[in-house]
């Protein structure tokens, strides 16, 4: 039998019997606070979604469900994600609906999945798209969107046109520039060119990086005023300023958390969420990332609300955050409004409480001290937190209310187990003690979901083969690659006759706009950060004459926002008969060289043996240098990729670690 949370009120009281008490009030006989617009997660900024989408049914959907479905996990209200821009934008990039101002294509890359994915376990999901990188031509090859505002503004709205038409897909907010520099004369011309296609009812988000000097400008110019809906911040540390809260815009945290999802985030994400409102007005906060889904050893590893990095063995974890987040989204809707009785804690901690002003009321208490508060960007300050009894008066409309539901969870700590999103039976009182998040509600939905346990944990197979011969559209991305710099993509080959008509290609030929510092080269890596001897082999096409170049590597050490310093063993072909080996993907670092005899428009295979302290490469099956020294790196991924952004395809991939 179940057993049912409940509270007694006496004298319409609700008390935590510890210490003496400290009384507070929720009551909405003054009025209330701001519209509550919810919790949500970030797919992008960038490629941190990559790895789910190889996951086989029925663990993807369970995943999912944890996510996105209402009333059994996270229950998420946002999605916001990465419009790809063909550039490095964190953990990789994403690719672009238009790598060229004559093409378009709606169906390249994840995000369209993930979004009808979330939107079909909940219809009513906000839906939010921000570029962090554009392709190069939109800058007309200066690294700048700005100089043509209304190519970018084309370009962004094409996007949320393209959104509708090819995936029903409503995007009801839009962002500028992630964390970068904003364009008083852009921002006005996006919202000219929204309303002028029809699309007057998405909002626009500005500028998704602090708040100054977007607030000032608000205030002082009444046209940017008109064209801005939603100030966003990142990493605000719970506060705002007097400005943001002067020009009477809603206040998000647009992109927070950015935390390791152990035990410490979770406690970090409770914090996060109810003191964004209580200490700075904030009405959204949404997580960067959604989900940790791409390789750990990747900047930001386990950053995400929950892990599922390994589509090979289908496992994934379901981590504190899934759970704290659910404290207030299951039983909190946006549109809901927040109290003005909200505040801190007299002995640490704070409370929030919403209404939908229809007699439900919810109350989110979190009691996390310095032990679980400790942040990546920026670090919140500790707080010291010791056990205490509060009592809460219920007044106003709320005086009438006989009984609540009670979800607890607890943080482990030296005197207690962890433990997430569990109901209670309570008679009269709750000790209210550190390191612990309640919710208090008179909703009953709420459901601490689950599904069965996935598969265990397996490293990256030993033996991997790829022939791209996939059933997936042509420019769909192959499983478990992760393009670092470049875009790789499925590509039916016409350029030759011969037995390669199924083929990976890197279709880039022009550096993005950036928002990281992407390497001159591109580059892709796959499989197990810890291999060390291994034998790589692919079959490779060169299609840049006399300057094109293209390599097979091992032990690469470095991706993400490092990738332009990525060491490793790096074998090189060039379309002008010449061949290299270098310690680093930059190619200055030079272990051997000479003739190789390859040319464009030719297939070679390529053959690279890493053991030990030597390396070796065999072209054709051949050997055409041995020996090579190798000190460092001791281990890293595999890799393909080009010399510059030129065309180059590849072929039979196959790896054998030890």
């Amino acid at each position: 039998m179940k057993q049912r949370a409940r509270l007694v009120l006496l004298l319409m009281l609700i008390t935590f019997e510890f210490n003496s008490a400290v009384i507070y009030v929720l009551d909405d006989k003054n009025g209330l606070g701001r519209v509550f617009d919810g919790i949500g997660g970030i797919s992008g900024g960038g490629a941190t979604t990559r790895l789910l989408v190889n996951y086989d049914e029925p663990y993807r959907s369970q995943i999912l469900d944890y996510l996105f479905k209402p009333n059994f996990g996270a229950s998420l209200h946002i999605l916001k994600v990465e419009i790809g821009g063909d550039a490095q934008t964190t953990d990789g990039t994403e690719p672009s609906h238009m790598h060229y101002e004559d093409d378009e294509n709606y169906y390249r890359g994840y995000e369209w999945w993930l979004m009808k994915e979330a939107k079909k376990r909940n219809p009513n999901i906000t839906l939010i798209g921000l570029p962090w990188a554009f392709p190069g031509w939109v800058g007309h090859g200066k690294n700048w969107p700005y100089d043509f505002p209304d190519i970018t503004a084309s370009y962004v709205v094409k996007w949320i046109l393209g959104a509708k038409q090819y995936h029903d897909l409503e995007i009801q907010y839009i962002g500028i520039w992630n964390e970068r520099s904003f364009d008083s004369k852009y921002i006005k011309l996006l919202r000219y060119t929204l309303d002028k296609q029809g699309l007057e009812h998405v909002r626009i988000v500005a500028s998704d990086n602090q708040w100054e000097p977007i607030a000032l400008n608000v205030l002082k110019d009444p046209e940017l005023s008109a064209a801005v809906d939603v100030i966003g911040a990142h990493y605000p540390g719970t506060n705002t300023v007097l400005d943001a809260l002067k020009t009477q815009k809603q206040l998000w945290s647009s992109e927070d958390y950015s935390t390791f999802n152990d035990e410490v985030g979770g406690g970090c994400w409770a914090r996060i969420l109810n003191q964004n409102y209580v200490n700075g007005l904030m009405t959204a906060t949404i997580s960067w990332n959604l989900i940790a889904s791409y390789y750990d050893d990747l900047p930001f590893g386990r950053d995400g609300l929950m892990t599922a990095e390994e589509p090979w063995s289908n496992n994934y974890v379901v981590e504190a955050p899934i759970w704290i987040t659910a404290h207030t989204t299951q039983f909190t809707q946006p549109g809901w409004t927040y109290l003005q009785t909200v505040g801190h804690l007299v002995q640490g901690g704070s409370y929030v409480a919403l209404t939908d002003r229809k007699g439900n009321l919810t109350v989110v208490i979190e009691t996390m001290t310095h032990d679980h508060s400790i942040c990546i960007r920026p670090p919140l300050l500790p707080f010291n937190v010791t056990a205490q009894n509060a009592t809460f008066h219920l007044k106003g409309s709320f005086a009438s209310i006989k009984e609540l539901q009670v979800w607890r969870s607890q943080i482990t700590s030296e005197t207690k187990m962890t433990s997430y999103f569990c109901r209670l039976w309570m008679e009269r009182s709750l000790e209210l003690q550190e390191d612990e998040v309640y919710t208090l509600t008179t909703i009953t939905t709420g459901v601490k979901g689950s599904h069965p346990d996935p598969p265990p944990s397996a490293p990256f197979p030993k033996v991997y083969k790829d022939d791209f011969d996939s059933k997936d559209p042509p420019f769909s991305e192959a499983p478990n690659f992760a393009d670092q710099t470049g875009v790789f993509e499925y590509y039916k080959n016409l350029t030759d006759r011969g037995p390669h008509v199924y083929t990976l290609r890197q279709i880039l030929t022009q550096t993005p706009i950036t928002w990281a510092t992407d390497a001159d080269q591109t580059i892709s890596v796959i499989g197990d950060y810890h291999w060390q001897n291994l034998t790589i082999s692919c079959d490779v096409f060169m299609e840049k004459v006399k300057t094109g170049g293209v390599f097979i590597a091992a032990r690469v050490d470095k991706g993400g926002q490092s990738i332009r310093s990525a060491r490793g063993v790096f074998y090189w072909v060039y379309a002008d008969g010449t061949y290299k080996v270098t310690s680093d993907l930059a190619g200055e670092f030079v272990l051997a060289e000479g003739l190789s005899g390859t040319r464009a428009y030719g297939w070679y295979t390529l053959t690279l043996k890493v053991q030990g302290q030597f390396a070796y490469g065999l072209l054709n099956g051949y050997t055409l240098w041995k020996n090579a020294v190798v000190l460092t790196p001791k281990n890293g991924w595999a890799a393909i990729g080009t010399s510059s952004y030129e065309l180059a395809q590849f072929d039979n991939f196959a790896v054998e670690a030890e």
